[in-house]
């Protein structure tokens, strides 16, 4: 048996026979099946013509993507504090270069995902460190299609996924409604930075960013829904805003821009 993967958005399956009939998460209307119809592959295929790079992004923070892309090609945040390091969202690839790559750079404590569009391999990834807990929101629980003991669904509107840290996974809704952003305060040389992957995404114009239910498709998200992405990462400073892409990043006076880009967006939809 082996753990199928979803090639158009990287969703890892659990063990089975042969491939699944269907991706649930790429039926989904925030998703799609691509053109070609539904493809699978595994992760040892994936090892033959892929590999992973680590960058040093800034301080503390370290990006991880695959190449040549994968699915919907985006990139992971290892966050390195003083209680070990957080792998924030996941990618499907993980080989032997990158594991000890980043067990050069002090090992992995603890994963933690934004939503289910980043789910990729996170069981692998776990198991390659020890079983490291993996923290989900518990409203995306139906989305999870590959259980195991090391998933932690923790609830509510903020948590600590690595205790001694200070960081902080905050729920914003919207895309979906566990959708969550990590606050780091310590970055940015301590002004503070907010990691989204999608939750709130950095657009072509990086002064701005964006909010949707779906962004392949293209559907919005209601003013009710701004507000409270808004209002769920207002206590928190930060300077920074890295999204789930290498170019997704505002440099400064990201508070500022949420804010800005929400009243632009509440304009346009007629709610302001």
């Amino acid at each position: 048996m082996d753990s199928f993967i979803c090639i158009t958005c990287g969703t890892q399956f659990a063990e089975t026979n042969g491939p699944p009939t269907r991706c649930p998460i790429c039926d989904d209307e925030r998703q799609y099946v691509g053109h070609g119809g539904q493809q699978w592959t595994t992760l040892a295929a994936l090892r033959t013509g892929h590999r992973n790079t680590l960058e040093d992004i800034a301080d503390g923070l370290t990006g991880i993507a695959t190449e040549p892309k994968f699915a919907i090609g985006q990139q992971a945040h290892l966050i390195a504090t003083p209680a070990g390091s957080l792998l924030w969202n996941c990618i499907s690839l993980i080989d032997d270069a990158t594991e000890a790559e980043i067990e050069r750079r002090g090992g992995l404590a603890a994963i933690a995902i934004s939503h289910p569009h980043f789910y990729s391999s996170a069981v692998e990834w776990s198991r390659s460190f020890g079983s490291a807990p993996i923290w989900l929101h518990a409203d995306d629980r139906e989305w999870v299609m590959r259980p195991d003991p090391a998933i932690h669904f923790w609830s509510g509107d903020t948590a600590d996924p690595l205790p001694g840290s200070d960081l902080t996974l905050i729920r914003c809704g919207g895309h979906f409604p566990g959708s969550c952003a990590i606050h780091w305060p310590a970055g940015a040389n301590g002004t503070g930075v907010l990691l989204t992957g999608d939750t709130i995404t950095v657009v072509a114009d990086r002064r701005w960013v964006s909010f949707m239910y779906s962004y392949p498709n293209d559907i919005p998200l209601g003013a009710d829904a701004i507000r409270r992405i808004v209002a769920a990462v207002e206590p928190y400073p930060f300077h920074r805003l890295y999204g789930g892409w290498s170019s997704a990043v505002v440099v400064a006076d990201a508070k500022a821009t949420v804010h800005r880009s929400a009243e632009r967006y509440l304009r346009h939809i007629g709610a302001r």
